[in-house]
């Protein structure tokens, strides 16, 4: 489970009700049936007339996604390369056989991509044929894990002006009795303030933040992506664990360095 994202949520609401109860005990006036169907429902209609269905289904799956812990970040680079630079012994000790052998079976059945890069190099494709095949599948992926974060951004950013809709729509309730029935005033301006309200909150503690982080996992996915080829066109021309260390560690940051002297199990 991922502690940021469940801790923003949590604490985020939290905050907002916290300041309600300090301002008011009457938590239940910032309640309205009507706003929040039109603030929480409505931007995904107009979704569904900017994207297919399948799609705008595709990213409300996706939002629920953001709670879960990936363990592609950082703290996982380091090992990547230690992996690649077993291979690199393995290959030269074993040759392609070798590679195989130990590589598809330690392979995770989530894990298409690195699976995918293995059977090209154990293929026999050059280097520069397995840097172009991998390439092109790292950003065909990045563009469709895309997507869905643009959804949600969408989202995010329709919610407010539906908000806004909702405030138009309580004004001209308020508007029509204020001639004529003086209790209607009230609560025609109520559903004016709690729609705008509704609007800004979902905005801003649900779509935008899940839009953001989608796309930060999606970067961290492409580099992980691009890390991998570089690795298996290292692996495809043969060159040395040493140098697969040092030409893989100039992607990372110091401290997520790979030394085989120091990290290589014997």
């Amino acid at each position: 489970m991922s502690k940021s994202s469940v801790c923003g949520i949590i604490f985020g609401w939290a905050i907002v009700f916290a300041t309600i109860l300090i301002a008011t005990p009457n938590v239940g006036m910032f309640w309205d049936t009507g706003s929040f169907l039109l603030v929480i429902i409505g931007p995904y209609f107009s979704m569904l007339m900017a994207y297919k269905g399948a799609e705008v289904n595709l990213a409300n799956k996706k939002w629920l996604s953001i709670f879960k812990n990936k363990g592609d970040g950082p703290a996982s680079y380091k090992d990547e390369v230690g992996r690649f630079v077993r291979w690199a012994y393995i290959t030269q000790k074993n040759g392609l056989q070798g590679l195989e052998n130990d590589a598809l079976s330690s392979i995770g059945e989530d894990d298409q991509f690195l699976k995918y890069g293995v059977e090209l190099v154990i293929s026999g494709y050059t280097g520069n044929e397995v840097r172009e095949i991998l390439k092109e599948s790292a950003f065909s992926s990045y563009q469709r894990e895309g997507k869905p974060a643009e959804i949600l951004t969408n989202i995010g950013a329709y919610a407010p002006a539906f908000g806004m809709a909702g405030t138009l729509i309580g004004l001209v309730v308020m508007l029509a009795n204020m001639g004529a029935d003086a209790s209607a005033i009230g609560s025609g301006m109520a559903v004016a303030l709690i729609t705008t309200f509704y609007g800004v909150l979902s905005a801003r503690l649900i779509y935008l933040p899940a839009g953001i982080k989608l796309t930060a996992r999606s970067d961290e996915a492409l580099f992980r992506n691009l890390l991998i080829t570089e690795s298996l066109v290292l692996l495809a021309e043969r060159k040395s664990p040493r140098y697969i260390q040092d030409k893989l560690n100039a992607f990372l940051d110091p401290s997520q360095h790979f030394l085989i002297d120091r990290d290589m199990e014997r």
